[in-house]
């Protein structure tokens, strides 16, 4: 394979390698935020049900952002492994010439 081609099918793997890490953001960050108003929904309705207006509210509120907190983590070592994955592959494409 010329060096020509080499570099133009590792210019497109590196751009779709990209892309998918920013869908698995966007994904994420819809995740973590969707998780925040479902807990203060819960809350909200809870509340209402139970008739113990801010009780579920404060707890729903809580929940949720630590569901956030801890998608939005693991949405961070996802996205610092599959960077590393990528400088290795890299490393190792530019090895293989």
């Amino acid at each position: 394979m010329s060096d020509r081609q080499h570099e133009k099918e590792s210019g497109n793997q590196a751009r779709q390698f990209e892309a998918r890490r920013q869908g698995a953001v966007y994904q994420g960050t819809f995740e973590a935020v969707i998780a925040v108003l479902v807990a203060l929904g819960v809350g909200y309705w809870l509340d209402r049900y139970f008739d113990s207006e801010p009780t579920f509210l404060l707890i729903g509120t809580a929940i949720g952002f630590a569901s956030f907190t801890v998608r939005l983590i693991r949405l961070g070592r996802w996205l610092q492994s599959s960077s590393e994955a990528g400088d290795a592959k890299e490393t190792n494409n530019e090895s293989e010439r």
